[in-house]
C-alpha cells in the first residue's frame, strides 16, 4: 500500500498550489480520503475530507472558501487545490485513506507547504 504526495514547495501569499495523493494497494473508491496538515510542536488537524463517492466533502472552517478538495477514482488520486494561501498554511500535508467499512487507514509520508514571501 502506497499513498504518494506530490505537488508540494514554496509559494507567495496569495498564490496557489495542487496537491496531489496517488493510491496503490488498495481498492481507492471503498476509501474516503483526507488531507490533514500539521506544524511542528503542534497537533495534526484535518484540513479537508471526501467521501469515497466523492459527493460529500467538509473543510477546516479556516480554509474553506479558499480549499478545494477533489478525488478521480478512476486515477486512484485525490487533490487539494489550495488558492489565496497565507502564511498560517505553512506545514506538512498529509494524504490520508480511511475505510468506508472496516479496516485500517493508511498514511502518505507528507508533502511540505511554505507560504512565504
Amino acid at each position: 500500500v502506497q499513498l504518494v504526495e506530490s505537488g508540494g514547495g514554496l509559494v507567495q501569499p496569495g498564490g496557489s498550489l495542487r496537491l496531489s495523493c496517488a493510491a496503490s494497494g488498495f481498492t481507492f473508491s471503498n476509501y474516503h480520503m483526507r488531507w490533514f496538515r500539521q506544524v511542528p510542536g503542534k497537533e495534526r488537524e484535518l484540513a479537508a475530507g471526501i467521501s469515497n463517492t466523492g459527493l460529500i466533502t467538509n473543510y477546516l472552517d479556516s480554509v474553506k472558501g479558499r480549499f478545494t478538495i477533489s478525488r478521480d477514482n478512476a486515477k486512484n488520486t485525490v487533490y487539494l487545490q489550495m488558492n489565496s494561501l497565507k502564511p498560517e498554511d505553512t506545514a506538512v500535508y498529509y494524504c490520508n485513506a480511511v475505510p468506508s467499512s472496516r479496516g485500517r487507514d493508511y498514511w502518505g509520508q507528507g508533502a511540505q507547504v511554505t507560504v512565504s514571501s
